[in-house]
């Protein structure tokens, strides 16, 4: 029995070994791809620009949501309301949003109709 288990794992060294030197040979035989060119980016210069980015979500101010962001979000339930919506008025947001898809961006739900 010993003697098979020893026949047996110097085949699988070999064998391994084979295979190794098989995969190493045919990466030196086949031609690589070719990386492709890209041409380069114009370079621009910003540092004169001024970029004025909106905030994605705003907190409530006095329990209410400020204008512009009417979209209603809880942390704890992770949902979110929009004006219309059954509970919308009894909602007591602790995020305000813009958008809906903003909200969703943030890993918030819908509120149920």
């Amino acid at each position: 029995m010993m003697r098979w288990l020893r026949r047996l794992f110097w085949f699988g060294v070999f064998a391994g070994g084979g295979y190794g030197g098989y995969r190493v040979w045919s990466r030196r035989q086949s031609p690589s791809p070719a990386a492709p060119q890209w041409p380069p980016l114009p370079s621009v210069d910003r540092r004169d620009e001024a970029v004025i980015v909106a905030p994605r979500w705003l907190a409530p101010v006095d329990g209410q949501c400020p204008d512009g962001y009417p979209v209603k979000a809880t942390d704890s339930s992770r949902i979110y309301h929009v004006p219309g919506g059954r509970f919308y008025a009894r909602t007591a947001p602790e995020r305000c949003y813009a958008h809906a898809d903003d909200a969703i961006a943030d890993g918030y739900r819908a509120a149920k109709a």
